[in-house]
């Protein structure tokens, strides 16, 4: 009787085990997929202020206007 109680118990015991391990696998995808998410959002908002200084900077705007402008720095400005 008691060993099968151990066995019972040790069954739920590794079940457990399984199921947090699959748990935090999960969360880890999860904050995986947000984290790419956001650099994706910040990749993109960086190409758009690109874009606008390079526009800006054709249409002959001061590299000063641009800075104000975008925010970007003067060395990002005049590699583009």
């Amino acid at each position: 009787m008691a060993s099968e109680v151990l066995l019972t118990v040790s069954r739920d015991e590794v079940e457990r085990a399984i199921l947090d391990h699959e748990y935090k696998n999960a969360l880890d995808i999860q904050s995986l997929l947000v984290d790419a998410k956001r650099e994706g959002k910040a990749e993109g908002r960086t190409e758009s202020l690109e874009q606008a200084a390079r526009n800006m900077k054709a249409y002959g705007d001061p590299v000063e206007k641009i800075i104000s402008v975008t925010g970007l720095s003067p060395e990002t400005i005049k590699n583009l």
